[in-house]
């Protein structure tokens, strides 16, 4: 192989890494942050629905995923560990929901096979997306987000990753985190 070939390749797999990190090294939003408000359409078992952030907070925490696209590999596998988890959630008060850029129409099939009617997803408009730092150039969606939102409005944990590792369990130990507070209180 020439030098120049081998240059070439090295240089394309430093941009593909880094283009990859770099939604995972990208800042959500931080701790103590305002969560902006919103209302979208949404799809819980197939059924679309209106879903506004403040309203779903008077019921307890809010655990908002962003995720690039339905029915794509890593999109089916989160979906299944959230509908998975969504009892347990539920159970301490929490409202799960997955967010991406994807049409009513496909997120109501999304729902119900990939989400197994456990929780909603919703369509994210740009400013949405860009509000909450989840924005992924490449497909023109969301990057793979995650907070847990207090019934205050404010963040109470975030995690951006591409890789579906630790959305879940990161998101399920805010929320006990936040339940063992409430109930000492």
């Amino acid at each position: 192989m020439s030098f120049r070939k081998s240059a070439l390749i090295s240089s394309l797999v430093a941009f593909s890494l880094a283009v990859v990190a770099a939604p995972a090294a990208m800042a959500a939003l931080k701790t103590g942050a305002q969560a902006m408000d919103f209302t979208t359409q949404a799809a819980l078992a197939g059924k679309p629905f209106s879903f506004t952030l403040n309203e779903a907070l008077k019921d307890g925490p809010v655990v908002l995923y962003f995720y690039p696209k339905a029915f794509t590999s890593g999109c089916t596998i989160e979906a299944n560990q959230f509908a998975r988890a969504t009892p347990e959630f539920n159970r301490m008060g929490a409202t799960v929901i997955g967010i991406s850029a994807d049409n009513i129409e496909t997120l109501q099939k999304f729902s119900v096979e990939e989400c197994r009617n456990k929780f909603a997803v919703a369509v994210g408009s740009k400013k949405v997306i860009k509000a909450y730092d989840a924005n992924l150039p490449i497909m023109g969606g969301s990057n793979r987000t995650t907070y847990v939102i207090a019934p205050d409005g404010k963040i109470m944990w975030s995690y951006a990753s591409l890789n579906v590792k630790g959305h879940v369990p990161g998101a399920l130990a805010a929320v006990k985190t936040w339940t063992a507070a409430m109930a000492g209180q």
